[in-house]
């Protein structure tokens, strides 16, 4: 699996969590009045759904979120809003499971949003370089992790499993954008070539 592609699930899941959350805390108004009374507000008063599934799917989707900001905080060494999620969620199963209050639900939810929204912040201003790629040889299928040199190109590189030198594709500038995951640090900075 490719950075980019792991990157868009961890903020799916990230926001399918939070975003599954307060929908299904919207959907159980005989508990939670607040949301009873916005979901009245703007016409969603007809939703019935059984009150167990949604308080079940509802710490789903908690889980979901908080799997979400496990994944973006390895990604990103950033903790806060792991440990915020975590919290919120362990919050939201003490009102569910321990002593039903609806004030405990609203500060779950609440922190699950805040984490996600810190996150989410976090995750655009890290939009630093990748220095990691996964080179791929075309001709075993040889999977290697590489760290990417900042300064240089690299321009040749040989397999460790069946020996093949690897050279740049028409058009690519180096190994990396040829055969990597990732394409070396000056395209992903957009200044097009590291030569």
């Amino acid at each position: 699996m490719s950075i980019r592609r792991l990157t868009r699930t961890v903020a799916l899941l990230d926001g399918l969590g939070s975003v599954g959350a307060l929908l299904m805390a919207f959907a159980a108004p005989c508990c939670l009045p607040l949301f009873a009374m916005i979901a009245g507000a703007v016409g969603i008063t007809a939703l019935r759904l059984n009150e167990k599934f949604v308080l079940f799917a509802l710490q789903a989707f908690a889980v979901i979120a908080v799997i979400g900001l496990a994944f973006a905080a390895s990604r990103l060494r950033q903790f806060g809003p792991l440990i915020l999620g975590g919290l919120a969620a362990f919050v939201l199963f003490f009102s569910f499971h321990a002593r039903f209050s609806a004030v405990l639900v609203y500060l779950g939810l609440g922190g699950l949003c805040v984490a996600s929204v810190w996150n989410y912040l976090l995750s655009r201003k890290h939009k630093g370089v990748i220095l990691q790629s996964v080179i791929t040889c075309p001709k075993c299928g040889h999977h290697a992790e590489e760290a990417m040199p900042t300064n240089a190109c690299l321009f040749f590189y040989e397999c460790s499993q069946c020996g093949a030198t690897l050279k740049p594709k028409t058009g690519d500038c180096c190994v990396f954008c040829s055969y990597g995951s990732v394409p070396c640090p000056p395209v992903q900075m957009g200044a097009g070539c590291c030569v």
